[in-house]
């Protein structure tokens, strides 16, 4: 959530970094809202010390007058309370969907105006026409779509030999770098609650694209940053605690609803995903300089892959909704003939610590202070398997990892 006295004091600068990030969202029917429900909350404060002060006068016996002005005074209080409760509701909505402020530096417009900021390595060449994932992992028997369509249905992957050493090796091996740059593993469950789900913004604005699980009000987390965030929902750090760096592998699932092209097909775009996640909490003051750290980590994997990538500063209504500022790290396919994103890297200053409540304080009498929370992918497997794969194949299909996945991995 956005911080509401901002709001209230600098409306124009609110106005401003809204429309830039979301310019369809109302945000003049948020500071209506906003407006009519302090009035109402003045309104019922002022009536309900209007009854007290009926009570005690009518401690010395109630007249005819006093039942009339008391009986008048909790109609009126009754129905300013109900308008409470509805204008409460209202309030609620449409701030729990107003997306985060963005940073100054972030270009305002959409994809078109994402800024590439950096590239490493070049494209591979090769001596034949480069094959896709789809072709390559089916014939080497890696990867079996058919079957995980019969068995669950579309936007689904079935791994099998090699394939799977390739996933969980390149899983060890993040694992392991992620821990070396100072994240400490956890291993949540894939089970969220709703709370923890409002929190890191997923609902209510995305609530259509996360599987429920109605008969025990559970959702299937859409990404571990949900179950990480949440791990310190409610709770107040010292500041000596401060930066915490986490990192975890988990499945992750999403609806994926509606029709894609080729280029989305395979493991591109999917109902069930397995993810390396990072996220890390920090004082305000740091989170700049916690972000470039973090995406560093998430691009040195790449850089020991070998892979040919760049860096995407993402442009305002491209950025993640929950985001102030977010980096993607897009790998080159060659099958695809296309970049691929394959980590999102964000910072979410204090908007997600907000909902969630993640304070800390400086000092053990002082004043409690919003955290910053940051996340990123480190990285999505199923698309750095389409790179290792497109990128590595030789002639005859098949495919001649780096060696460095033969050193750290299961191979």
């Amino acid at each position: 959530m956005i911080d509401l006295m901002l709001l209230r004091e600098n409306p124009e600068r609110v106005i401003a970094a809204l429309n830039k990030k979301d310019p369809h969202y109302d945000v003049a029917k948020l500071i209506a809202l906003d407006k009519e429900l302090r009035a109402v909350k003045t309104d019922v404060e002022q009536l309900r010390c209007a009854k007290n002060e009926l009570a005690k006068q009518g401690r010395g016996g109630i007249t005819l007058e006093l039942r009339e002005q008391s009986i008048a005074l909790n109609n009126q209080l009754k129905e300013k309370e109900q308008l409470l409760e509805t204008l409460g509701n209202a309030f609620k909505e449409q701030y729990l969907s107003c997306p985060n402020l963005l940073l100054d530096e972030v270009p305002a417009g959409n994809k078109e105006e994402n800024l590439v900021v950096s590239m490493f390595g070049e494209k591979p060449t090769f001596s034949f026409t480069p094959h896709n994932h789809l072709d390559l992992g089916e014939k080497l028997g890696w990867l079996d779509f058919e079957t995980a369509a019969k068995i669950g249905g579309a936007s689904l992957a079935l791994y099998k030999g090699e394939g799977v050493t390739l996933l969980f090796s390149l899983a060890m091996f993040m694992l392991k770098h992620n821990r070396k740059h100072g994240f400490n593993f956890v291993l949540p469950s894939v089970l969220v609650n709703e709370k923890s789900l409002e929190t890191t913004g997923n609902f209510p604005k995305f609530r259509d694209q996360v599987f429920a699980i109605p008969s025990d009000d559970l959702f299937l987390t859409p990404t571990s940053e949900v179950n990480l965030t949440n791990m310190y929902r409610d709770h107040i750090f010292a500041a000596s605690d401060l930066p915490l760096r986490m990192t975890s592998f988990t499945s992750c699932f999403r609806r994926e609803g509606g029709a894609y092209g080729s280029s989305e097909r395979g493991l591109i775009r999917m109902r069930q995903f397995e993810k390396v996640e990072i996220v890390a909490m920090c004082e305000p003051e740091k989170s700049e300089e916690e972000h470039q750290r973090m995406l560093a980590c998430a691009e040195a994997i790449l850089q020991a892959l070998g892979l040919h990538y760049r860096v995407v500063l993402l442009a305002g209504e491209d950025a993640s909704w929950a985001s102030a500022k977010t980096y993607d790290l897009e790998v080159w396919c060659p099958g695809q003939g296309e970049y691929k994103e394959v980590s999102s890297i964000s910072n979410c200053t204090d908007f997600q610590a907000r909902r969630g409540m993640i304070r800390y304080k400086e000092k053990v009498d002082s004043k409690t202070q919003l955290v910053h929370t940051l996340n990123g992918s480190s990285l999505a497997l199923p698309r750095l398997m389409v790179a290792l794969m497109e990128t590595y194949q030789q002639a005859d299909g098949t495919i001649k990892l780096p060696e460095i996945l033969k050193n750290e991995g299961l191979f």
